[in-house]
């Protein structure tokens, strides 16, 4: 599917232009936001906040990043999320597992997190997995990984919607 808008080229926004100097490579969803300059300057801090470390280990950040990935089939997100699934100790079994649907190979806690995840990604409710989160997770855990899931979410429509599609 084609991206339905026109991507902004960094020679027209500055800002972009240093984010993709310092990351080596293009990056369609920046420059699909760019469109919005105070919202790209403005979500990369949120989402790092939000991904970034916290009481919450990287490998469950990931595992639930990945979970709402699949679960919107989200291919862009799930291309840039491997690599640092790899590096949190995500095996490709347990990404084919994601992908698949399928949770038994994982621990009760990041069962418990994963079902969350595609429970409210599904729903925007969790009623049913919340409470086994409940079992495994504080509330401030709680709060960190509702908000990846929000955060995956948001980039999975955002991506989704305007057809924005891994590079390469």
């Amino acid at each position: 599917m084609a991206t339905a808008v026109k991507l902004i080229d960094p020679s027209q926004n500055e800002f972009l232009a240093s984010l993709e100097a310092r990351a080596k490579q293009a990056n369609s969803f920046l420059r699909a936001m760019a469109h919005r300059p105070e919202v790209l300057k403005n979500f990369l801090p949120l989402y790092a906040a939000v991904v970034g470390p916290g009481s919450v280990s990287r490998r469950v950040k990931e595992l639930v990043y990945l979970a709402c990935s699949c679960a919107n089939t989200c291919a862009f997100c799930l291309a840039s999320h491997l690599p640092n699934a790899r590096k949190a100790g995500i095996a490709d079994d347990e990404i084919r597992s994601l992908e698949a649907g399928k949770d038994e190979g994982f621990p009760a806690e990041e069962r418990a997190a994963i079902a969350y995840a595609r429970e409210l990604t599904k729903t925007a409710q969790a009623e049913s997995a919340g409470a086994e989160l409940r079992r495994h997770y504080t509330d401030e855990q709680i709060v960190e990984i509702t908000l990846v899931i929000g955060v995956a979410n948001f980039t999975n429509r955002f991506n989704n919607g305007l057809g924005i599609v891994p590079e390469g």
